[in-house]
């Protein structure tokens, strides 16, 4: 049952309250005061706080900023029979959820309600999705290796610099990336993801850069590219070692003056974006094949970050099984179940061609599959197709 804390010096005002909220199946608690109700929020979690403004010793205000510091969260409708438009705009800027003169209006109060409600709702769910989110790009492991990554990032992200990122399929280096952009100065901002080898190459131009409408056959409306997208943020271009030479040019351009013009348009525009890439390939082996532009290269290439593979890892293997086995667990719904020695043994045995992906994927199997404790004879059991070194 929702709980309400009326905050309310008139007693026949806190009366009528309650029986209205009481009867809409809320359960209620009365402050007398200011003092007493920010006291009454500080110690209990109330859904909804309603508080009058006009009070003796604490008012609303003041103990609207007390309910701000020990309940940031928490809808605060303020109420006032002395409501004028510059009262009600100082309560919303301090945080207040709304503001409702007296008389009440009842369906305007319940209406109210009902939004600070779904209000509540949505930032529980943000926090879930923020919590996930955190979750699946955490970097996990101890290794040298890895914790040079990680101090490369604090000192790069904080910068403009552009970022290359190298290393096998399946490794991390969208993770590597991601952390990059949310320790940068940029991290409010958009983080745009370009798979450059997903995208057929007369369709990269209009998908980095935008189109206007007619520019060719299938562009019905003018559509904003990648690079505008994530304006004040972060673009992404993964497998760049893919990317046409003829879209690597405009990049380039794009790098070297900060402007992009869109396919079937003259008009230039400027574009604030910190651009990261990646690549499995040895671009300085493209480069000599021609496949690779080497002026983009050393645009792109201001600080290099090489992910090593698993196998050069497998010290981290029983810290990442550990992640995995709790995230997956908590996503399909299973009881926690935990690895043996043995079975770590097995896994760190392993020769991880498809590096995390593959690892996780494994672990995945082998929680739906395995017992509550998974031992080496499951590894061997249930991990194929493996092949050990």
């Amino acid at each position: 049952m929702p709980k309400i804390l009326v905050i309310d010096d008139e007693k026949s005002i806190r009366k009528t309250l309650r029986e209205i909220l009481e009867y809409e199946n809320f359960k209620v608690d009365e402050a007398a005061d200011g003092a007493e109700g920010a006291s009454m929020a500080a110690k209990e979690e109330y859904d909804i706080i309603l508080c009058d403004i006009k009070m003796p010793k604490v008012d609303g205000m003041e103990a609207l900023d007390r309910i701000q510091k020990s309940r940031p969260d928490t809808p605060v409708i303020m109420i006032s029979g002395h409501g004028t438009i510059e009262t009600a705009v100082e309560a919303v800027k301090k945080g207040a959820f709304d503001f409702i003169a007296k008389p009440l209006d009842l369906n305007r109060l319940l209406v109210t309600i009902r939004n600070a409600m779904e209000k509540i709702t949505l930032v529980s769910d943000v926090k879930v999705l923020k919590k996930k989110i955190s979750k699946t790009y955490e970097m996990i492991g101890e290794s040298t290796a890895i914790q040079q990554i990680q101090d490369i990032i604090e000192k790069v992200a904080p910068t403009d610099a552009r970022v290359l990122i190298t290393g096998e399929n399946g490794t991390g280096k969208e993770l590597v990336a991601r952390w990059v952009h949310e320790k940068s100065n940029r991290a409010n901002n958009a983080f745009i993801e370009v798979n450059c080898a997903a995208i057929p190459g007369e369709l990269i131009e209009s998908e980095l850069f935008g189109h206007e409408k007619g520019a060719f056959t299938s562009a019905i409306a003018q559509r904003k590219g990648k690079f505008e997208l994530a304006e004040g943020g972060t673009v992404f271009l993964d497998e760049i070692g893919d990317m046409s030479l003829s879209a690597q040019a405009k990049v380039l351009r794009a790098l070297q003056e900060n402007k992009i013009t869109r396919v079937g348009s003259e008009k230039e525009v400027k574009v604030n974006v910190r651009v990261l890439a990646a690549t499995n390939k040895d671009l300085q082996k493209e480069i000599s094949k021609g496949n690779f532009r080497e002026d983009l290269y050393h645009r792109l290439s201001v600080i290099i970050i090489k992910v090593p593979s698993l196998n050069e890892r497998k010290d981290d293997i029983p810290l990442l099984v550990d992640h995995f086995g709790k995230m997956i667990c908590e996503e399909q719904g299973i009881p926690q179940k935990a690895f043996s020695k043995d079975a770590i043994k097995e896994l760190q045995k392993v020769n991880w061609t498809g590096n995390i992906r593959e690892l996780r994927n494994v672990v995945e199997r082998l929680i739906i599959l395995g017992d509550k404790i998974i031992s080496g004879k499951d590894v061997t059991t249930f991990a194929s197709p493996l092949k050990e070194k």
